[in-house]
């Protein structure tokens, strides 16, 4: 028995997806996500967490894709203050590689290929006086650059844009997996299954997007029995975390010898955030994991470039994702595009299937803005204008330099809350948070870190988490900060809570 009708069906709950619902669903059409994990389990989760121009597609010619990145930082900054917010990037000439003027050369079109306002401009650097040098090793860098781009939660960003969708009328099925799909009497009949029940249900929806990114393929040929023109190349990148490298709170992105770039980004203030990798990947992308030789790859080019010397040893985090990059038929994994490409299926008279290969985090936004104009007309909805860019996203509605005074009005809300608790809450949720902090009932148990009762039962019941690694890795990064006792100890809190509700 079919459940419901939909004007749109999407299939993936990483950035793409959620995208696409919430613009489609902000124009008023009927829109069904379906992920079969939690929301950005996959490559959205894994990123780099940052919202930036992409300095070094520049030397790939992706002029395009870098004005349109470039654009974006200040928009998404403004949606979500919260979630998004200013980075300084030190850049070291490193001599006998890319040469000095050819970085400025650079830097002087990211400075003006993308209508920046609010983000300082670049500057030059004496790396021997400026502190900027101090974390560097000594005698090797005299001269360097500091530019801007934005830093982002990557999973939050996810989550606020699904959120948004719902509460414009969207359905979003978390651990829903699609089992099949059919195009009958003009609509697309899709089969799906409850990963964590076995249930089974049924809808229909008027057009069909295919979101899910490293999947992308599989979801076409083994769920669709559909062939593709366009294919999908899946570059694996790797991350660790170590104790921080530095005090200040700029970022570093360093040189390394065979021609790639690494970050080292301050990190949930204990930390630094030490990536990416770029290498081919064949395989299942739910099973992969940072390989040792990524490991000492990352941690090479720490101890190349920093005073501060870390090891295997050190690593208190390593993760990895795989990007579902559109394949351009480039020699190397880091030349490929960041661009998206979308592939339209739609014969006279059917109902349509829209897949989309590649992207990135920092252009979604337009990514979805495309999708959605790309499918209205055949819906018989009016293609208007965008309308994300001037929208907030949940909790957002703040000045892009409010989050000090935000986190104050917590305290003041909560004076149990301490400075550490109040700020985390702040660039969490936003102006959200004031709903964990006004809870009638108190904050209830602290788990450590300031994680309370109130904050668990807001996840639980508005932003679809239901276990402990959705809360501690996705929703929040406290899973760095506590005990693992204290995972399980939110399992058990979290599963009570769900049978209660279920038994009540």
């Amino acid at each position: 028995m079919v459940e419901r009708a939909y004007d749109i069906a999407v299939i993936g709950g990483g950035i793409n997806g959620a995208g696409i619902a919430r613009d489609a669903a902000g124009r008023g059409l009927s829109v069904f996500l379906c992920e079969m994990n939690d929301l950005a389990s996959g490559t959205s989760s894994w990123s780099t967490k940052l919202v930036h121009g992409g300095l070094r597609y520049l030397e790939f010619y992706e002029f395009r894709l870098v004005r349109e990145a470039l654009a974006e930082r200040e928009i998404l900054w403004a949606m979500a203050p919260h979630v998004i917010g200013p980075l300084r990037f030190v850049l070291p000439h490193h001599k006998g590689l890319r040469p000095a003027w050819l970085l400025r050369l650079g830097l002087f079109l990211y400075d003006h290929l993308g209508g920046r306002r609010l983000l300082p401009p670049t500057r030059t650097l004496d790396l021997r006086t400026d502190a900027a040098g101090l974390p560097l090793k000594p005698g090797l860098f005299a001269k360097g650059f500091e530019y801007s781009d934005c830093r982002v939660d990557d999973s939050r960003l996810v989550v606020l844009n699904a959120l948004d969708a719902a509460e414009r009328g969207a359905t979003i099925a978390t651990r829903t997996a699609l089992v099949g799909a059919e195009r009958q009497d003009g609509a697309w009949h899709l089969r799906l299954r409850d990963t964590v029940t076995g249930e089974a249900r049924a809808i229909t929806a008027r057009a069909l997007v295919n979101a899910a990114g490293p999947w992308v393929s599989e979801v076409l040929h083994d769920r669709l029995g559909r062939a593709s023109r366009a294919q999908v190349r899946l570059v694996q990148g790797s991350h660790i975390v170590v104790p921080k490298l530095y005090d200040h709170d700029r970022c570093y992105i360093v040189q390394t010898g065979d021609g790639r770039i690494v970050f080292a980004i301050p990190y949930e203030g204990e930390f630094t955030l030490v990536g990416t990798t770029d290498r081919d990947y064949q395989g299942d992308p739910a099973k992969v994991a940072a390989t040792a030789e990524e490991i000492a790859y990352l941690c090479a080019a720490v101890n190349e470039h920093f005073a501060q010397q870390v090891s295997a040893a050190d690593v208190v985090w390593a993760f990895s994702g795989v990007r579902p990059l559109y394949d351009d038929g480039a020699s190397e994994a880091r030349a490929a595009t960041r661009d998206y490409v979308f592939e339209m299926d739609s014969p006279l008279g059917e109902a349509p299937l829209l897949s989309i290969f590649g992207g990135k985090i920092t252009t979604y936004r337009r990514l979805a803005e495309a999708a959605v104009a790309r499918l209205a007309p055949l819906l018989g909805a009016a293609s208007e204008p965008g309308w994300t860019a001037e929208a907030a996203l949940p909790g957002g509605d703040f000045p892009v330099t409010g989050r000090d005074a935000l986190a104050a009005r917590l305290r003041a809300e909560a004076p149990t809350l301490s400075t550490t608790a109040a700020a985390r809450l702040a660039a969490t949720y936003g102006t959200r948070a004031l709903r964990i902090t006004g809870c009638r009932a108190g904050l209830g148990r602290d788990f450590g870190g300031g994680l309370s009762e109130a904050e668990l039962g807001y996840l639980m019941d508005v932003e679809w988490a239901r276990t402990a690694e959705d809360v501690l890795w996705r929703r929040t990064k406290l899973g760095l900060h506590l005990r693992p006792e204290a995972a399980a100890a939110i399992d058990d809190w979290m599963r009570a809570r769900s049978n209660a509700r279920v038994t009540s």
